[in-house]
Formats: C-alpha cells, sequence, structure tokens
C-alpha cells in the first residue's frame, strides 16, 4: 500500500480508505447503499488492514449513527492499528440545535461519536457540509477546542466551495486555530468540476484531497453500458452522484466508458480499477475513499493500487472525460500564462 502526506499536517495516510456508509441500512436512503452488519463488518475491516488499509470513514449522519456503531464493533481490539474519520454537521433529529456546525453542535456531536464508536479520540474530524448560519470563527473554535481536548487529532471539511475554504483557512490563521488539513470532495472522470476551484486552492495552500464517490455511483464501475439498460441495483436514484438526465450527459459517460474499456484492456485491470488509479494521479489526491458491499467488491478495488497508468493513457482519459468548465474558468483557461491550468503542476500534495 501507497501513503501520502495528508496536506500539509504530519499525518501519513494510505492512498485508498474504506468508506463505511454501506453499514446499517438504518432508512431507506441507506438501506439501497448497504445494510452490512457487525459480523462482515468485522471481515471487510480485517481485509483492509491486512491489505494496509488502515483509514476508515464514517459519518453520524450514516444511518442516523449505526454505521459508527458497527465500525466501532467492527474494530475492537485493532484500535493502534487504525485511524478513524467522521463527520457532523447534517440534521440528525427534528431539534432546533441539532444540526450544523455551532459550538454546542459540534461538542455534542463529537460525543456522541466518540461514544458510539467506542473510542476515545478522532484521527480526522470532517464539517460534512458548510453551515452559513454560524459564524466561521465559532465553528473553527470550537474545532480548535476539540484539538486541543485531545479528543480530535486533525480536522477537514467536505463539500465546501472554494470560498468557504479559503476563508475558513484565513480566519484560522489569523487566531492561530487548528487549519483544515483535507477537504473530502466529490471527483471522478464523469464529474471533473473540482478541477475549476477547489483544485488549484488545494494546490496553493496545501489542502490534502479525499475524494468520495470516485466511481461516480457506480457509474463508472464496468456495469453501465452502451444501449444497455442500468443496473438493477444502481444507487444513482439514490443521491450522492446527479443522475444521468440528458442524452448529452449519457453521451458523454459512454464515451469515457469506451476509452475506460480499451485501457482496461491495456492493463489487465477491471474498469473500475482503472478509473480508481486514474485519480491517483491528480494533483492533490491524497487518498480515495472506496466503498464495498461485499468481500468481492472490496478485494477487486485494492487492485487500484500498485501500478500507475502510463502518461498516454492518462492523456486519452483525460481527453475523453473533458467538460467545458463554468465561467469564469472557461476564460481562464484561455490565459495559461497567468492561470496555471492543474494539468499543467508536475508535483502532488503526498
Amino acid at each position: 500500500m501507497e501513503y501520502r502526506q495528508l496536506g500539509n499536517g504530519g499525518l501519513r495516510v494510505p492512498v485508498l480508505s474504506f468508506g463505511t456508509a454501506t453499514f446499517g441500512g438504518g432508512n431507506e436512503f441507506f438501506k439501497a447503499w448497504g445494510s452490512t452488519q457487525v459480523e462482515e463488518a468485522t471481515r471487510l475491516v480485517n481485509l483492509c488492514l491486512d491489505a494496509g488499509v488502515n483509514l476508515f470513514d464514517t459519518a453520524n449522519v450514516y444511518s442516523a449513527g449505526m454505521s459508527e456503531e458497527i465500525l466501532g464493533k467492527a474494530i475492537a481490539g485493532n484500535r493502534n492499528r487504525l485511524l478513524i474519520s467522521t463527520k457532523a454537521t447534517f440534521p440528525m433529529s427534528d431539534a432546533i440545535n441539532d444540526f450544523g456546525s455551532s459550538r454546542l453542535n459540534l461538542i455534542k456531536s463529537c460525543e456522541e461519536s466518540l461514544k458510539r464508536l467506542n473510542v476515545d479520540h478522532i484521527d480526522i474530524y470532517h464539517m460534512h457540509g458548510f453551515d452559513a448560519n454560524t459564524p466561521v470563527e465559532e465553528t473553527l473554535k470550537a474545532l480548535d477546542g476539540l484539538v486541543q481536548s485531545g479528543k480530535v487529532r486533525y480536522i477537514a471539511c467536505s463539500n465546501f466551495s472554494g470560498w468557504h475554504l479559503m476563508k475558513s483557512l484565513s480566519v484560522s490563521e489569523r487566531y492561530g486555530w487548528s487549519r483544515y488539513v483535507a477537504h473530502q470532495a466529490y471527483y471522478s472522470l464523469l464529474n471533473r468540476d473540482f478541477e475549476w476551484e477547489l483544485m488549484p486552492l488545494g494546490i496553493d495552500q496545501q489542502v490534502g484531497t479525499i475524494v468520495w464517490s470516485p466511481l461516480a455511483a457506480g457509474k463508472l464501475s464496468g456495469k453501465y453500458r452502451r444501449n444497455a439498460p442500468a443496473p438493477k441495483d444502481a444507487r444513482v436514484a439514490q443521491g450522492g452522484s446527479p443522475v444521468i438526465n440528458t442524452a448529452e450527459d449519457e453521451a458523454r459517460l459512454y464515451n469515457i466508458v469506451d476509452v475506460l474499456d480499451v485501457v482496461a484492456a491495456e492493463t489487465g485491470k477491471s474498469v473500475a480499477q482503472v478509473s480508481l488509479n486514474w485519480l491517483l494521479q491528480r494533483p492533490t489526491v491524497a487518498n480515495i475513499i472506496i466503498g464495498a458491499r461485499n468481500e468481492q467488491q472490496l478485494k477487486e478495488n485494492l487492485e487500484a493500487v500498485g501500478w500507475n497508468l502510463t502518461v498516454d493513457q492518462v492523456k486519452r482519459l483525460d481527453e475523453a472525460s473533458a467538460a467545458v468548465p463554468a465561467y469564469p474558468y472557461w476564460h481562464q483557461r484561455q490565459f495559461p500564462m497567468l492561470n496555471a491550468h492543474p494539468d499543467l503542476y508536475r508535483e502532488r500534495i503526498r
């Protein structure tokens, strides 16, 4: 397993982590993702540890806390061998203060996650989304307090806009508080919006990227084929990835899959493995969250590392997946001498 440094912090993480949103299946939404219980979860955790994948990602909102509870039981006896990432911000109930990034909710949410996970600290604590109703200063001071208390080791964010992240980094610098070392973001061959602003920001500010939904909710798994019906167990419509709702979107997906098929044949790897390996060549990417409903899926995803696509293969995938960015990014890219495109960077944050 390859390990990379997470942003400008001292923590080194495996390039693959295991996402546990499939643990629990506590409501209709998450049942579509999976309903893994303790026994199978323990097997999956052990498979990951044997492969060097020692980072496990969850969130308090996954199946209303069941994912954290199951993960806590599955890692019993192995806490010193692994890292835990969890999140807060999204509503956990209808209570008026049971959501957001206020001091009240973050301290409460952290304590509840620690209890469900049955651990004394969280290695990476994410803000699952940006709370525009709470002052950034309040959020970051509360998070710094959790770090100072030893309950949290590193803080990170997820699903932020560029200005959300930049403002947060500025506030942390101003007051000498803990800063976000990573941004957990949606990124794949099919969805490259991350490159327009968030990737250049990550390069400039040394914020590592943890990628979620790297296979675009299964659309890059090899199961989606031109002129064939979508698989019956697809969870695209369950959220987590934009649905394909236009002929143009569909054509672009299958153009990408066509090139993936060719590269997969050249490498002897699967379409999913090629899709994941492409992400590992991208600037700022420190870690990719892989999910699996069963051992077979997990074992296949683990084979995405230990080899690299060639420069030519990456170029062909880049070209097949290219999309016109929104304004002002398309305008800025007309002047490369002023605005370096992420593809021009040769160094990655490791």
